[in-house]
């Protein structure tokens, strides 16, 4: 269920999203948190008809333009890529040395016993804040396209989008990036 009124009414529709970690936790200043969410997208492509426009990961949240193929469901993907990407974060963060390690986990702990659905750690915000984005529309795509490479750059994290490598603006700008997108221009 989703966390606010931004409802996926058209399973094959394209959507700007935003999934957002738990209370804005910065856990992606690691880059390994940060290639299990490019190979999870990466497999989704693959094997469960996803089509990627756009994606950048932040700190603390990802925004991305994504489309289900026809004979497959956004909702089932966001679905299945959220839980595979929280177990294997909290996972690393589990086994691999982290210095905020104990912080971590009970920020994700603290967060799941608020949750009868959920065993132990709660990860992501169930929220997507989804956006359906009509073909006719191109200013609007154009402009959360640009909304979501220039992140990093209002973040003050590079001076030009194609900079920043966890973003499809490499892609957008020729480069190959760590995603298999298709482009939107």
């Amino acid at each position: 269920m989703s966390g606010d009124s931004y409802i996926i009414s058209d399973q094959n529709g394209l959507y700007f999203l935003t999934f957002t970690v738990i209370d804005w936790v910065d856990v992606f200043t690691r880059k390994e948190y940060r290639f299990v969410l490019t190979d999870s997208m990466n497999y989704c492509v693959e094997k469960k008809g996803l089509i990627i426009y756009a994606w950048v990961i932040m700190s603390s949240h990802v925004h991305v333009i994504w489309q289900a193929k026809e004979g497959f469901k956004l909702s089932d993907i966001i679905r299945d890529f959220k839980k595979f990407t929280a177990k294997k974060i909290i996972y690393l963060i589990e086994s691999e040395p982290e210095s905020r390690r104990i912080w971590l986990l009970r920020k994700f702990e603290y967060a799941g016993r608020r949750i009868k659905r959920v065993s132990k750690y709660k990860f992501w915000k169930d929220s997507n804040h989804a956006v359906l984005l009509e073909p006719n529309q191109v200013n609007i795509i154009d402009q959360k396209l640009n909304y979501i490479h220039q992140n990093p750059v209002r973040a003050l994290i590079v001076e030009n989008p194609e900079e920043y490598i966890f973003s499809s603006a490499k892609d957008y700008s020729g480069e190959k990036g760590y995603v298999g997108i298709s482009l939107l221009r």
